[in-house]
């Protein structure tokens, strides 16, 4: 029996379980709304301190390397997101392909095209050269080099694509999930050990590491397991809270010292730190798990009413739109003779960055969200076609009410 019938049958008898009302229906795992916001808050927080940091500022090189996890702890959220969404609501591919690409796919090709644009508008040698803005546009959108970010909506797209292959492989394999994740999970220490420790191996990459599913394996699979067995995985969370926690310490630590380690064998501050590499696949699991753990603890306690409970949801919602253009942010903040440069001395400069990435990001987002272009510019719906379609949907519910009255 999987978790989703488990759970389903629990809710049948009126006991509400992680994933399901006392009703018997889905419910908002609001604990992946709070994982959703501290993964993309550390990702403004890696970009943030990369382009403000010192080169010798020790510090903020170790922390940098404690926030590296965000890639995988993403990608392990998409994994977990879509195979959670695609078992609570089957879709045929011809349905779930267009929707999923609709809402990411749009907005990689659009941001793609504003951070290839702004570039060339900026670069004396290329402005004019339409010729040179459609190459460097075509190589960015294949690549996902047109911005430092974007390889992660290319690595989306191709779980999305793999989704069936997923769905075969978690069902397949359902009596033996923990035989796959140690599968996967000593793969994934190998390709990272080859990518760190034997970059010959990899060479035929040419750098491309990261803008292939395949570097995520470990990640992609156990998010999807995880999903497969909702249920158990987030009453585990809740149960053993206090050890997940701990378990979170430990890794930090660990994490440090292995910083430490290479960096005193001669390697640079940002290869001690690099993401690739053995260390961050269990410091990333450990990091996913402690988030859930921390939004279950939040979902538990959540009044919906609350101005709390609004600025949470308010955050998740927005959360992809701030990913999508705080890039844009720090490049303005910090372009040419930046005066936020001259004016704040490090390391104060990477906070005071932080601060305001984080607020121009969010107005940036909210002003998009009002207009035609938030689909690729956000990927969300317009919020103002949002409202007039509600505001239909009312009328239509008065009219019909009034006339079931009247009849």
């Amino acid at each position: 029996m999987t978790a989703t019938s488990t759970s389903s049958a629990s809710s049948a008898a009126g006991v509400q379980t992680p994933t399901r009302t006392a009703a018997g229906r889905p419910r908002h795992l609001y604990e992946v709304d709070v994982l959703r916001i501290l993964t993309f808050a550390c990702v403004l927080g890696v970009h943030t301190t990369s382009h403000t940091m010192a080169s010798d500022d020790l510090g903020l090189a170790g922390l940098l390397a404690l926030l590296h996890f965000t890639r995988l702890v993403f990608f392990t959220l998409t994994a977990f997101v879509l195979v959670y969404s695609y078992t609570i609501r089957p879709k045929p591919m011809s349905v779930f392909w267009p929707k999923r690409f609709l809402l990411v796919g749009v907005p990689y090709l659009a941001w793609s095209f504003v951070y290839v644009a702004s570039a060339w508008l900026l670069d004396p040698g290329q402005r004019g050269d339409v010729p040179a803005l459609v190459t460097t546009f075509a190589d960015g959108v294949v690549t996902g080099t047109a911005k430092y970010h974007l390889y992660f909506l290319l690595v989306t797209m191709q779980v999305y694509l793999l989704l069936p292959a997923v769905m075969w492989l978690v069902r397949t394999t359902r009596r033996h999930h923990v035989t796959v994740l140690v599968v996967a999970f000593v793969v994934q220490l190998g390709i990272f050990a080859c990518y760190k420790y034997f970059p010959a191996t990899d060479a035929w990459m040419q750098g491309y590491q990261k803008q292939f599913f395949f570097s995520y394996v470990f990640f992609i699979v156990s998010g999807a397991i995880a999903a497969d067995h909702a249920d158990a995985f987030l009453g585990f969370i809740r149960r053993r809270r206090r050890a997940v926690l701990w378990s979170f310490a430990a890794g930090a630590l660990l994490t440090l010292v292995v910083f430490v380690v290479q960096m005193a064998t001669g390697d640079s501050p940002y290869a001690a730190g690099t993401p690739l590499q053995p260390i961050e696949v269990v410091w990333s699991t450990v990091v996913f798990v402690a988030f859930l753990a921390i939004g279950a603890a939040w979902a538990d306690r959540r009044d919906p009413g609350s101005r709390l409970a609004r600025a949470v949801d308010y955050a998740s919602d927005r959360s992809f739109g701030i990913f999508l253009s705080h890039p844009l942010v720090i490049w303005l903040l910090l372009y040419g003779a930046s005066p936020l440069e001259a004016l704040v001395p490090k390391p104060w400069l990477t906070l005071v960055t932080y601060v305001l990435v984080v607020v121009l990001s969010v107005a940036i987002t909210e002003l998009f969200r009002w207009t035609p272009l938030s689909v690729p510019l956000t990927g969300r719906p317009s919020l103002s076609s949002r409202k007039a379609r509600a505001a239909r949907v009312a009328v239509r519910e008065r009219v019909a009410e009034r006339e079931r009255a009247a009849a």
